[in-house]
Order: C-alpha cells, then sequence, then structure tokens
C-alpha cells in the first residue's frame, strides 16, 4: 500500500542542547566561582543553548538559582554566594546516577518532585576542593553526563599541588623548591615539623611561600620572612587544607599562558605577564579580584621566549592528561629559564581574568570561548577515552 497521499506527521523541532552552569561549592573559593558563573551565563548564546543555573551552598546543597548574571557580581568589595541566589531555602536539585537517564529533579520538602529536562552537558566553573579537583568530574562519569574541562585524575592532579610537582618532574618539566607538612607530622611532632622547614630555608632561603596544598586563588598564602611567622602561616593555610605546600621564593618575572582545547588539539594563548601589584606584597587574593591588578597582554617577551612558554603550557597540559582549558604559571627567572608554578584546570575566568583576556589577545573571543569549551565537551564522551 502506498503512502504517498496519507497525512504525514510534522517533523518535531529539535531541542537546543541543555546547559547546566553548576558554581559555588564548599571551598573557600565558593565567591569567586559564583561570580564566574555569572559571566559564563552572560557569555552563553541562548540562541543557540537552553541553560540550566545550579548552584552549591557552601554546605554541599545543589539548588536551583536565579538566571540572573546582575547580582552574580563582587559587590563593595564583597563577593556573591549561592545562598543570596537561590530559588529556595529548602528545595534541591538531583543530578541522574543512571547513564541512561539525563533527566535533572527539582524536589522540596512536601512537593512533588518536578522534572527540569534532560542535561545535555555540564559546565562545571566550581574551583578548589569538591569540585575542580575531580571530585564533581567523577559523579558526572558516573552520571553518563558529558562537561567542560578536565577529567577525574587530570582534575585531581590539576588541584594537589604536590603531585602536580611530581607529575611535571617525571615529565621532565622543571619546578622550583618546595617541602610538604602532612597533617599528620605537624599535629604529632611540630618541632621536627618545623625543623624540616628551617632546614629547607637554610637550603633555598627566606622569604619562603606557606600555602594550602589543594587550594586556589592565592587563597590562605603567607609570605614568611623568617621563622617568627612560620607556624602562624601554617595555621592560616591549614584552615584551607590541612596537607600544607612551602615553597622557596622564585626571582623572576610571573609569566601566564592558556591552553585551549582545538578540533585538532591543543593550542596555546599569547602569554601574559603579571607585574609586582604596587599596593600588595604579592598577587593575592584581593590584587587579582578585589583591586583586579591588570596584567600585561601579551607579555613583553622575545619571540623566542613566547614561543618557550606556550610550548612549555602544552607540554604541561599534555603532561597531566587535560583536557578543555587550562591556564599554566610559570617563573621567567633571571638566566632566563622557565620554570613551572602550577596549572589551573578551571582556571578564573571572570571577564577580568587573565586566561580570557590572554585569549581575546589571541583573537578569540570570551563568547567564542565559552562556546568552544562547550562544543569540546559535547564532542567527547563520557568514561575512559
Amino acid at each position: 500500500m502506498s503512502t504517498e497521499n496519507l497525512p504525514q506527521s510534522p517533523e518535531q523541532p529539535s531541542r537546543k542542547p541543555r546547559v547546566a552552569v553548576v558554581c559555588g561549592g564548599r571551598s573557600s573559593e565558593h565567591g569567586i566561582s559564583v561570580v564566574t558563573a555569572g559571566a559564563v551565563l552572560r557569555a552563553i548564546d541562548r540562541t543557540k543553548y537552553e541553560v540550566l543555573p545550579i548552584g552549591i551552598t557552601r554546605d554541599g546543597r545543589w539548588a536551583l538559582t536565579a538566571d540572573d548574571p546582575e547580582r552574580m557580581a563582587i559587590t563593595d568589595r564583597r563577593t556573591p554566594s549561592v545562598e543570596e541566589l537561590a530559588e529556595s531555602t529548602e528545595g534541591g536539585v538531583i543530578l541522574p546516577v543512571d547513564p541512561a537517564n539525563r533527566e535533572v529533579v527539582y524536589s522540596e520538602p512536601g512537593s512533588v518532585p518536578k522534572a527540569l529536562g534532560e542535561v545535555d552537558v555540564v559546565f562545571p566553573v566550581l574551583h578548589g576542593p569538591y569540585g575542580e579537583d575531580g571530585t564533581l568530574q567523577g559523579l558526572l562519569e558516573l552520571s553518563g553526563v558529558p562537561y567542560v574541562g578536565s577529567g577525574v585524575l587530570a582534575s585531581a592532579v590539576g588541584q594537589d599541588k604536590e603531585y602536580m610537582k611530581r607529575v611535571f618532574t617525571s615529565f621532565g618539566l622543571k619546578v622550583g623548591p618546595y617541602v610538604v607538612i602532612r597533617p599528620r607530622e605537624w599535629a604529632r611532632d611540630r618541632p621536627a615539623a618545623r625543623k624540616k622547614i628551617v632546614d629547607f630555608a637554610g637550603e633555598h632561603g627566606w622569604p619562603l611561600f606557606v600555602k594550602p596544598a589543594r587550594a586556589g586563588s592565592s587563597i590562605g598564602i603567607t609570605k614568611v620572612e623568617d621563622l617568627s611567622g612560620l607556624d602562624e602561616a601554617i595555621e592560616e593555610a591549614q584552615r584551607h587544607d590541612p596537607k600544607v605546600l612551602v615553597e622557596a621564593a622564585l626571582r623572576g618575572r610571573e609569566i601566564e599562558c592558556g591552553v585551549l582545547e582545538f578540533e585538532d588539539g591543543p593550542r596555546a594563548s599569547v602569554p601574559a605577564e603579571i607585574p609586582p601589584p604596587e599596593t600588595h606584597a604579592y598577587y593575592d587574593f584581593e590584587a587579582k579580584y578585589i583591586d583586579s591588578t591588570p596584567g600585561l597582554v601579551p607579555a613583553p617577551l622575545t619571540p623566542e621566549e613566547t614561543a618557550e612558554v606556550q610550548r612549555l603550557a602544552v607540554e604541561a597540559f599534555e603532561a597531566a592528561s587535560c583536557e578543555g582549558l587550562v591556564r599554566a604559571d610559570f617563573f621567567l627567572t633571571e638566566d632566563g629559564e622557565f620554570v613551572i608554578n602550577e596549572i589551573n584546570t578551571m582556571p578564573g575566568f571572570t571577564p577580568i581574568s587573565m586566561y580570557p583576556q590572554m585569549w581575546q589577545a589571541s583573537g578569540v573571543a570570551y563568547e567564542e570561548l565559552v562556546d568552544r569549551l562547550i562544543q569540546a565537551a559535547l564532542r567527547r564522551s563520557t568514561g575512559l577515552r
């Protein structure tokens, strides 16, 4: 029987990919994550994607948040919070745990759970532990939901500065001198742990930088000029992470370089230089985000220096098995050698952050940058790859 003259069902319009932008979290970098999310929400092309804003409160509740970038900015030197943006003080967002089902559900006490639709990709803009460190990435792998950025291993390596340095060293990248103080060392035998640092200072000199081993945004870092400030610096670092990293001061220029995953592989941006801030002892949290110390983009380097730092940035990206994006931070020492300080697998992504600025100077505008990251995530599968 011919079907030529039978009524035809109208074609269903294809749904736009739904992007869940997840921000906030339980780390000290909660506020900066919310600021980053505001910039990403503002930049996502709404004609191309549907957007679902999700925030994680400081106590770990997943909340449906307002799609209101204007409220997600630093105001009066104060960062915003998910608690201020959540549509309910009790409702919670539930991600699927079945890879065959990407339906996100919203639930409030005493109410029937509400389906929010399927999520095609997650854009996690969390910084620090409980989000940037492989924990959220592992949850998304179990759920079978693609996501922007590096996988579980690379995210964990990129968060833990001790193991990051160990990986880089094994691949032949030069890192600066450091020593690690583990929580049991400091708790059980403080004099021995202190002597370990004093011996390190005897070899490499003062000042030292004492920092949380698994934190970012320059939070919890203290520049220690001598032994008298050591205990207080360690206690400050341990407010954010029980494991502490102590680094020798490297004399040189601070150079950063962005890496972005293109269809044919990772490429490096033009580098930037972070000049010494005039009103801060070093490039700390306030210098970065509150007072917005400007960087030099592009960095005033020779063509040979530029090519070398770009090569090293991509090499660091590959060494840690990164995906999507990375900001690689270096010191250019007085003898002309690049020493890698760290990578950030989800770097600061506000419009004033160095990563977007470096790509803007490389010809990739902020909106295109966000789009490329989403498209790269959609091209990848979850699981082993």
